[in-house]
């Protein structure tokens, strides 16, 4: 007759079974699978969360990499942004905003060769995923100085900026901006970029030629909402007050 264990025991007894008329003991089986099953669940847990990290780059929001000076004081060498594409892809690009873009070709005079080695397949990988911001070297980062249909010229006597009639009193520009004279009307589906380093800055002023100089709202990534890194840059980005002017919002003069 076989012997169970008694009620409160941690461990079981060995068990006697009989067998040919022969009394054997027992020993109760230890749970298989304990391992696979922790590494299939762990294997589960990651993959999602590598999917939705994925996720979130592609659509909500990406981290950049500031490499030149060309936004000093808002943004200096080195920086680490976060840009948000869920906020242009549902408002569109708006005026005074600090916009990552493709570069639409001719802004980026020399792009160094892409490094190759499983070093550079792994920090691909991990800039696809998010946990590294992109340094691709295609994309570039200025401040959105007016829209489709706006006017926009340089400068008034006092050297600023005149948007649909308006000069803009920028406090965030570092330097004089008048280092390239123009007036334009920005084209459809376009965005006029500039530099808040406007001495150090080769921006749509650099490119009049081609499209006025402006940038295909389609190359838009993302709205640059803050930096976050290193801890003593931490700031947020917002538009600028002077772009909520009605008489600019008004849109460009007869």
């Amino acid at each position: 007759m076989a012997v169970s264990a008694r009620d409160g025991d941690e461990k079981p007894e060995l068990a006697d079974s009989v067998v040919g008329g022969r009394h054997r003991k027992v020993v109760p089986q230890k749970k298989k699978g304990g391992l696979l099953h922790f590494l299939r669940e762990t294997a589960i847990i990651v993959v999602s969360a590598l999917v939705l990290s994925a996720l979130v780059r592609a659509f909500l929001i990406q981290a950049f990499y500031v490499p030149s000076a060309s936004m000093e004081e808002t943004l200096l060498p080195n920086d680490r942004i976060m840009a948000s594409k869920i906020t242009t892809s549902i408002s569109g690009v708006q005026r005074g905003e600090i916009m990552v873009f493709r570069d639409p070709g001719g802004w980026l005079l020399s792009i160094e060769p892409a490094a190759s080695g499983a070093r550079s397949y792994l920090r691909t990988a991990l800039t696809f995923i998010g946990l590294i911001p992109s340094d691709s070297g295609q994309d570039l980062v200025k401040r959105v100085i007016a829209v489709s249909g706006d006017r926009v010229a340089c400068c008034d006597e006092q050297g600023h900026i005149v948007l649909n009639g308006v000069p803009l009193v920028e406090s965030y520009v570092n330097g004089p901006t008048d280092q390239v004279r123009f007036d334009i009307v920005v084209p459809a589906d376009s965005m006029f970029m500039m530099g808040d380093n406007r001495g150090n800055s080769r921006d749509s002023r650099y490119h009049l030629d081609v499209n006025n100089g402006s940038v295909p709202q389609a190359d838009a990534v993302g709205r640059t909402v803050l930096t976050v890194w290193p801890f003593d840059h931490l700031s947020t980005h917002g538009t600028p007050e002077i772009f909520s002017n009605p008489a600019i919002t008004q849109g460009a003069p007869d």
